[in-house]
């Protein structure tokens, strides 16, 4: 199910661009276009799930594995020492389609308790090199 009015469903579909990172039967990743800090990635499902309480049974295994993948990639592309694995329900879900945040983190980055400054990419460059960084490394998890 899709649903027209969803932004992240007009993502997933084409019908709006985004910076795609991964796509498979998993779920479908792509950058943040407002980012905490560069590499800041969103995985969605493919279908129209508001909250993690919508998700049925069956998929939240190969979502979650989804989201263990792209925390492992997003970490190493980015030089970074950790990452940040969030999601909202509803409260805070600024758009109402699943979807779980995977941040590079670094020890002394600034973050603090749940106030987080969010940036924009510098250039569409900057953005692009991103995403062609964690590629790279997803790809070398693929046998």
């Amino acid at each position: 199910m899709i649903d027209d009015s969803c932004l992240f469903c007009s993502i997933v579909s084409g019908v709006k661009t985004a910076a795609i990172v991964d796509d498979d039967s998993d779920g479908f990743v792509f950058l943040d276009h407002r980012p905490l800090f560069p590499g800041h990635c969103l995985v969605v499902p493919h279908q129209h799930y508001e909250t993690l309480a919508d998700l049925p049974a069956s998929a939240i295994g190969p979502f979650f594995k989804k989201v263990q993948l792209i925390s492992k990639v997003v970490q190493s592309a980015m030089g970074a020492e950790g990452t940040f694995v969030a999601m909202n329900n509803r409260v805070s879900q600024s758009v109402p389609h699943l979807h779980v945040h995977v941040v590079p983190r670094k020890k002394k980055d600034g973050l603090k308790g749940f106030f987080w400054p969010r940036t924009k990419y510098k250039t569409e460059e900057e953005m692009l090199e991103t995403v062609k960084r964690i590629k790279n490394e997803l790809s070398k998890t693929v046998p």
